[in-house]
């Protein structure tokens, strides 16, 4: 299928751009004590609304309800079914498939939440492919740790997995996935392990100290498919610098060298330093710098073609709603300033809503700056070890010098 002419509205902006959202997606909630509560996703497009993001520059999708069909594309129909018959029985357990655990408990209509969700990110994709929009986001997606047959770490379906696979059966040659979450993309990384037209690179905290314990430098793919993964596995406490370190000699390098039609992205932002559930130090400002380099690089790679996602993100009023509305007001081609006030409306919904303080600017008073990797390797620090690792066993497969 060829791929439309991107025409862009104008120097200064990205072009045409949009957020697939309505507020029954929500409804994806597995209860008061779940950690991935839906008031994060609420919170954050109550945000960019009040800041003009939404609305005045990203213009609002609806969300389409994915089919059976759909869904199973990548899932098999088992899990399906189990989903199915879970969602009409919350006192229902399912271990064959990952139901009904303290990670994955079940709720009311969850098979027709979860398909929401699909078909959400599955309308951003459609809405890339076709031209309609250059960049377009599902900030409720990134359910990246499903697995074909069984739900896992919060992930009922794996949406991200479902929207790649619409490409490719519409003709894509090359997709690449890049994974900023704090914990390793191995659902999508499993469903095409062996698949050599698309390129999965997750960034994450190790396996040795973090869920799913995967993603290491060696795992690069399967033997139709060698280095179509591309894993790099952070030490626990890497900060800012770090972390951009690690992103800017890993993946810019391997995007111009795959050359995708279009690049995905999913932007967890349980990295984040205040995060409960892991242990790296990233703060808003450093989240921030990588948003505004993947959106760089999409314009590099793929003309723009970018469909970005949410994913983890757990400190529901200090990080997630900031976070992603600095990346949805990247995504329309129009980013907000750190300094930038959160609006004191939605401070007061907080306050009344949850009882709490909420941030009172966009930033954490950090200015991101990082050390190049061309400038040199230590090989006594943990970081530096792990991102030579990682170029030494991916680079030398895309035909790229894994030496600085």
């Amino acid at each position: 299928m060829p791929l439309p002419p991107v025409q862009h509205s104008s120097t200064q902006c990205s072009g045409r751009a949009t957020v697939v959202f309505d507020q029954s997606l929500t409804e994806y909630d597995f209860g008061p004590e779940h950690p991935m509560s839906p008031l994060r996703v609420d919170l954050t497009m109550r945000l960019a609304t009040e800041l003009g993001v939404v609305g005045e520059r990203l213009r609002v999708v609806p969300a389409p309800m994915a089919s059976d069909e759909l869904i199973a594309t990548v899932h098999t129909p088992e899990l399906i079914a189990a989903v199915t018959k879970a969602s009409s029985d919350p006192q229902a357990y399912d271990a064959l498939h990952g139901l009904g655990s303290d990670d994955n408990p079940i709720f009311h209509d969850m098979h027709h939440a979860t398909a929401h969700i699909v078909g959400a990110s599955v309308e951003a994709f459609r809405q890339v492919w076709s031209g309609e929009s250059l960049h377009s986001a599902n900030i409720t997606g990134g359910l990246h740790h499903a697995m074909p047959d069984r739900a896992s770490g919060f992930c009922i379906y794996n949406d991200v997995a479902v929207g790649i696979q619409s490409l490719l059966d519409q003709g894509a040659e090359r997709v690449a996935y890049v994974d900023l979450d704090v914990h390793h993309g191995d659902g999508v990384e499993k469903i095409f392990w062996d698949d050599p037209r698309v390129l999965t690179i997750s960034l994450h905290e190790t396996g040795q100290m973090l869920f799913p314990g995967t993603g290491f430098p060696h795992d690069l793919g399967g033997p139709e498919a060698l280095g179509s993964a591309v894993n790099v596995a952070l030490p626990p406490g890497t900060g800012d610098a770090g972390w951009l370190r690690a992103f800017h000699a890993i993946v810019p390098p391997l995007l111009r060298e795959f050359k995708p039609q279009l690049l995905v992205t999913q932007h967890g932002c349980d990295s984040h330093a205040e995060d409960p559930l892991a242990h790296l130090m990233l703060t808003v400002d450093g989240q921030r710098a990588a948003y505004l380099a993947v959106h760089d690089l999409a314009h590099e790679v793929c003309e723009g073609r970018w469909v970005a996602t949410g994913g983890g993100g757990y400190a529901i009023v200090d990080v997630v709603p900031r976070a992603w509305t600095h990346l949805l007001a990247i995504l329309s081609g129009a980013p907000l300033g750190p300094e930038v006030d959160t609006p004191t409306a939605w401070r007061e919904h907080v306050r009344e809503r949850l009882g709490r303080v909420a941030p009172m600017r966009l930033t954490d008073g950090r200015t991101p700056a990082y050390r190049d990797w061309r400038e040199g390797y230590d090989p006594d620090t943990w970081l530096d070890r792990a991102i030579h690792a990682t170029r030494m066993e991916a680079f030398p497969l895309h035909g790229l010098d894994p030496l600085p």
